[in-house]
């Protein structure tokens, strides 16, 4: 199964029309399968969100919920929680109703630029995964040490042998702050993929004044798309599920490119929320 979709649903605009910003998630749902929900990075979401949202969607919607960023190290410094353990607590309860809706595809732990290949990282990464133990978690990494030449079947190693999710990225190659896209899924069941755009112009150049606004700004080619077509059909055999996420939305780019891959992909989704009709 391909799911495809976006990350985050709320500023996606040609998608809705007239609607409020509590009801974007319903329409969302008639036109993917899938979502990253992006709002649990900034704070652990309270449990009456996530039930709203598992209220709003169709059967078998899947959400990928991105982790905490004081799990991931990109909030630097306090954290608003007693200890570092009430904080995995907090976040993992804040779970509770996408696992008992059986719409929790997978966490997605994104650790940050600085988070480089060294023993005090893989052990952090083994401490997540003993905290968020008997969850699906997906691992992105945003440093090249990870994959230069000499460690990166060793990461790969890791990853399958304790069983992460590989989260794949086509992303700018911008130097350390950056990886290559490895076509090499760790998990059995599930792989998550992740475009990113590929302006190396606007990556490179994360701190300044409107880096928000330009980092994610690309919109991908027909002959892009086709080219990661035939890299799905490399993967596809090996692993059950693949989740694919449309990133580039700075220039609100993402849900026309999402569209327009399920189309060259050829595929119909059958569960998909009623389409709402606006006729006024």
């Amino acid at each position: 199964m391909l799911y495809i979709g976006l990350t985050g649903w709320g500023d996606h605009d040609t998608l809705y029309t007239n609607r409020s910003s509590k009801d974007k998630l319903k329409e969302y749902g008639s036109h993917f399968p899938t979502v990253e929900v992006d709002t649990s990075f900034y704070a652990v979401q309270p449990i009456r969100n996530a039930e709203k949202w598992v209220k709003d969607t169709p059967d078998g919607f899947q959400f990928i919920v991105k982790a905490y960023q004081g799990i991931t190290g990109h909030q630097r410094g306090d954290i608003p929680f007693s200890s570092r353990e009430e904080m995995f607590i907090a976040f993992k309860e804040s779970l509770r109703p996408y696992i008992e809706a059986n719409k929790l595809a997978m966490v997605l732990l994104q650790f940050p630029p600085w988070f480089n290949c060294k023993k005090s990282h893989v052990d952090y990464i083994r401490y997540c995964k003993e905290m968020l133990k008997d969850l699906p978690l997906s691992l992105e990494f945003r440093n090249q040490s990870w994959f230069r030449s000499h460690l990166r079947e060793k990461t790969i190693l890791f990853m399958k042998e304790e069983g992460w999710i590989h989260s794949i990225c086509d992303e700018p190659q911008a130097g350390e702050g950056s990886i290559p896209t490895i076509l090499e899924p760790t998990h059995p069941d599930k792989t998550l993929i992740r475009f990113h755009g590929r302006n190396v112009h606007g990556w490179a150049k994360p701190n300044g004044e409107n880096w928000r606004e330009v980092r994610y700004l690309y919109r991908y080619n027909e002959e892009e798309l086709l080219e990661w077509k035939q890299k799905i059909t490399q993967i596809i055999e090996k692993s059950k599920d693949i989740y694919i996420l449309f990133n580039n939305n700075s220039g609100g780019d993402a849900a026309d490119n999402a569209k327009q891959f399920i189309e060259l992909l050829d595929i119909q989704y059958q569960n998909l929320a009623p389409r709402q009709l606006d006729l006024f």
